[in-house]
């Protein structure tokens, strides 16, 4: 018998489609190739739907014809590496840029990013909301935020929250938009995870405050990318969604 390290990719090869792993027996042994090509298949069927579920827009913007060979052809070059396929796909926006079908639609990978972090934002670990008190006389230049750990700001180069939003539920008569777009991204107190585009002065807010600087600083910084930016927007609506978890000085 191998030892673990060689069995274990003596095994996966044999999945990719490689020779029969060592080791595998069965009562008709004229039986064992045909009953591991059953098991093969099953593994990349199993991986093909757990993309598909992470992906749900990618996959209906290729169409399913499309998608099933691709989500193999993604599981050929990119393993799960622990046994929670939720935590599958990171590495899939990459591979759709470098897919040459895909070259004349280059916004996919960025509508992957979107869906990879909602994943990301819909798992993670739960945090309690900072009482609303403790912000009500907190100093401003001096109190840092600390925001729950679901939130994820995207930079993306392509309108990707826009057409991740018009292929949503209802989502067709959403507007069409044009050029770069920066996503928020949150798992909100009803453990809803919505996806928001930010204007030049919220994206710099949030970049500031995910940067560990004070508050004060967060609306400098907001108002020297958008004259007139009005912090308490944001402020209001982080804190409804309870991800404000912190604020030290």
């Amino acid at each position: 018998m191998p030892a673990h390290p060689d069995f274990v990719f003596g095994f996966d090869a044999a999945l990719r489609g490689g020779a029969l792993p060592t080791g595998l027996i069965a009562r008709d042994m004229t039986e064992v190739e045909r009953r591991f090509a059953v098991y093969r298949n099953n593994v990349a069927v199993s991986l093909s739907e757990a993309l598909a579920a992470r992906f749900p827009v990618i996959r209906r913007l290729v169409g399913e014809a499309f998608f099933t060979p691709l989500a193999r052809l993604y599981a050929e070059t990119d393993r799960p590496r622990t046994p929670v396929l939720a935590e599958w796909g990171a590495g899939f926006a990459g591979f759709l840029e470098g897919f040459p079908p895909l070259a004349a639609y280059p916004y996919l990978a960025d509508v992957a990013r979107i869906e990879f972090a909602r994943g990301r934002a819909f798992h993670a670990a739960d945090a309690p909301p900072v009482a609303p008190e403790i912000l009500a006389v907190a100093d401003p230049e001096r109190i840092r935020l600390m925001l729950h750990p679901s939130v994820i700001l995207l930079r993306l180069r392509h309108p990707a929250v826009a057409i991740w939003a018009r292929n949503q539920p209802g989502g067709a008569a959403m507007p069409l938009v044009q050029g770069p777009q920066t996503a928020l991204i949150l798992r909100d107190a009803a453990y809803q995870v919505p996806v928001q585009s930010l204007g030049a002065g919220d994206c710099a807010m949030m970049q500031a405050i995910l940067g560990g600087q004070t508050l004060s600083q967060a609306a400098g910084a907001a108002q020297n990318a958008e004259a007139n930016h009005d912090p308490q927007v944001m402020l209001v609506a982080l804190m409804r969604a309870g991800v404000i978890i912190q604020a030290t000085e």
